[in-house]
């Protein structure tokens, strides 16, 4: 079975964003499952300094058809005005079928 499965990384500037980004995006169905990790450091350039901030992550577990709806949805709901989306494949052969089975059919809803 070809699943076309997708991690998505998005940071956010505060847990309280990543909530209401995380039940957004669960509610539009464009994802099967959210995780928030708090309390991340992040070190970056932004507009010629480097900048050190606090942030949130989101993992997001979704399909990859549900990518440019998710994007958009980040993008319009997003403080940040570049928010970090970025996608990872979920291997097809690897980690555990059982999860990538439930993955894939609660992406399809």
């Amino acid at each position: 079975m070809y699943y076309n499965l997708r991690m998505v990384y998005i940071t956010t500037s505060d847990k309280a964003t990543a909530n209401n980004l995380g039940r957004k995006i669960l509610e539009k169905r464009l994802a099967a499952c959210v995780n928030i990790v708090d309390g991340m450091e992040s070190m970056y350039w932004w507009e010629g300094k480097i900048i050190e901030d606090k942030e949130c992550i989101l993992l997001v577990k979704t399909h990859y058809s549900k990518m440019k709806q998710l994007t958009k949805l980040v993008e319009k709901h997003h403080p940040y005005d570049c928010p970090c989306v970025i996608s990872y494949t979920i291997t097809e052969d690897e980690g555990s079928e059982g999860y990538r089975n439930w993955l894939y059919n609660e992406s399809q809803s």
